[in-house]
């Protein structure tokens, strides 16, 4: 069983660690007064909704209500416990937790089939490394990279390496080291025989390029042929580890200078990323030959919210280009488009026209997404014949109506009319109309035709004051002992309305037993239901007065308790409606008596 750790090596932990420090390691923030604000990493958003209070030490998404503290902020966005949560913490601190860790970790949620498949991986992703680059049995792979422009640099940095042209070597150098061939035929790395039950390797004798999650851990390979034979590409099949919609290539060691620039390079594929990576562009990442996914925004979203897409400028290569674009726009990211000519891929351009050209020409001279589309909509037309062109001319001030700022309208309006010699203002009265179309079509739909299309928390309706009443109450408690009890005592053995709130004082009243001061990181280690901890977030944020005064808790107090009354009224009236109905008038009148005397009360 794993150690537990001590709940003062907790608080020092706590203290220690700054949380706007921890989540700038995964969001951008922004400060605006007293609390810095940034893109949520929990839901999709183009506005800013999700804030992170220094003083506090919490967090809270205001779109789709996320909050806590920064265990709970790690615990949540990357799918660990509060006890690897707490070591991650701690060694960011330097701060000795006096625990056996390889027991802590024993506590991971990898199972021992998943932690077998990833140290197989890691042990041949070392092996093949170590083929290539230091044996006789590797040196034409090795001769083979460098004649194609692979520098030792690229090799060692990617940890390119080779495997054996051997039916079975892999197979039996995992047996010996007690590897399941079962167990290693799911992570992908042998392949059953059905005729016999025995087992093969899956690569040989092919360039072997690891493929690395987000931690850096090796979850996959992708190994190229050495000549004619087919695939060219031969890649690890989806496993327990490995999901080509979840991992960017590169992403690990892309992600410092992703963040140092601000930005990010996208390419279709491995090969291109690692040719960009030795002309310069050192933040290039790829996709696994899968389209660009939600799971793919969410992890950029962490580092950037500025992409230049950068893939073949081929046919296939421009529409994965405009889908990747139309994703990424959609969830907010600045984008801009790559272009070389004749149809290559940055992989040929690099070999043709030098890293130079590639890095100052192609990726500096990008599109921007609006030029891009300039382009994209004119292929396959013959602008010549006055049908193409003034369907041309229609769909683009069409896009430009989607454009948020008036100066980009007005730059792309200007470029229109010159490019076809037509008048300015006619233009403009035409994507007036195409917008106030589309206005009109988007009515009643939860959307606007100037935003991109993001999954937010709907608006919530407004709530009774005595929901508010509670939340002002619990907004003061969390800020002062003695007004909790003082709460408590005008409360005089009635509890909130509302089920969570009475909960969420429990916990409090429990907290103040041990803890003389409040503090609101502490408090929401201390709540266990994750549904309370981000209700406890959202009313730390609101804006209350520093002091409150008694007539203030007295009024507070009033409408907690009046709500009682009120649904006594209620039912009341109810019973009264009833007593009419059936003409029993003397029941009815008892009923009136009892109604004014419970509004007396109010």
């Amino acid at each position: 069983m794993a150690d537990r750790i001590a709940e003062e090596k907790i608080d020092q932990i706590r203290q220690a660690v700054d949380i706007v420090e921890v989540i700038s390691d995964y969001v951008q923030l922004k400060k605006q007064g007293r609390n810095y604000f940034g893109l949520c990493p929990f839901h999709g958003e183009s506005t800013p909704s999700f804030s992170v209070s220094p003083d506090k030490q919490i967090f809270h998404c205001f779109g789709c209500g996320a909050g806590g503290n920064v265990f709970s902020f790690l615990m949540e966005l990357e799918g660990i416990s509060f006890q690897e949560a707490a070591i991650k913490l701690a060694a960011k601190v330097n701060i000795d937790l006096e625990i056996n860790l390889s027991s802590a970790h024993g506590g991971k949620k990898v199972s021992n089939e998943l932690q077998s498949m990833l140290d197989a991986h890691e042990l041949l992703r070392k092996f093949y490394h170590h083929l290539l680059v230091n044996t006789k049995e590797g040196q034409h792979a090795l001769e083979y990279l460098l004649e194609r422009g692979f520098t030792r640099e690229s090799i060692d940095k990617f940890q390119i390496g080779y495997s054996l042209n051997s039916w079975d070597f892999v197979c039996k150098f995992l047996s010996k080291r007690e590897f399941s061939p079962e167990c290693m035929e799911k992570a992908g790395l042998i392949i059953k025989r059905e005729r016999d039950g025995t087992f093969f390797d899956r690569f040989r004798d092919r360039i072997m390029f690891p493929i690395f999650d987000r931690h850096g851990n090796t979850i996959a390979f992708s190994g190229r042929s050495l000549g004619a034979e087919e695939p060219k590409y031969l890649n690890s099949p989806e496993t327990a580890i490995f999901n080509k919609s979840k991992i960017l290539y590169n992403y690990q060691l892309a992600k410092p200078s992703i963040k140092k620039l601000q930005h990010a390079v996208l390419f279709e594929g491995f090969a291109d990323c690692i040719a960009a990576d030795r002309s310069g562009v050192e933040n290039g990442i790829a996709t696994m030959g899968t389209s660009l996914t939600d799971e793919h925004i969410a992890l950029l979203r962490q580092s950037v919210q500025s992409v230049t897409i950068c893939y073949d400028s081929d046919k296939a290569g421009i529409e994965a280009a405009y889908r990747a674009g139309n994703h990424l726009h959609g969830a907010g990211f600045k984008i801009k488009v790559a272009m070389m000519a004749d149809g290559q891929d940055p992989d040929e351009y690099i070999k043709k026209d030098g890293a130079d050209k590639f890095r100052n020409e192609v990726i500096g001279g990008s599109l921007t997404w609006m030029a891009f589309k300039f382009l994209y909509f004119r292929r396959g037309k013959n602008l010549q014949n006055e049908g193409d062109r003034l369907a041309y001319i229609e769909v683009i001030i069409k896009e430009i109506s989607q454009l948020n700022k008036a100066v980009e309208r007005d730059h792309y309006l200007r470029q229109l009319a010159a490019e076809f010699s037509l008048s300015l203002d006619a233009l403009k009265q035409q994507q007036m109309q195409l917008f106030f179309a589309e206005k009109r079509k988007s009515n009643g739909k939860n959307e606007s035709f100037h935003k991109p299309l993001v999954t937010t928390k709907p608006v919530e309706e407004l709530k009774p004051a005595h929901y508010m009443a509670e939340r002002c109450l619990i907004a003061h408690m969390l800020k002062n002992r003695d007004v909790t009890y003082k709460v408590q005592e005008l409360l005089a053995g009635n509890t909130f309305n509302n089920d969570e709130h009475q909960a969420i004082i429990t916990y409090l009243l429990g907290f103040y037993e041990d803890h003389l001061e409040p503090e609101s990181s502490a408090f929401l280690t201390y709540i266990q239901d994750d549904n309370l901890r981000r209700m406890v977030a959202n009313i730390e944020m609101m804006s209350i007065n520093d002091e409150v005064s008694n007539q203030e808790l007295t009024d507070y107090i009033k409408q907690v308790l009046n709500y009682q009354k009120l649904l006594k009224i209620k039912e009341k009236e109810v019973e009264l409606k009833e007593a009419e109905r059936q003409s029993d008038f003397g029941k009815a009148a008892a009923i009136g008596i009892e109604i004014n005397q419970l509004r007396k009360l109010l």
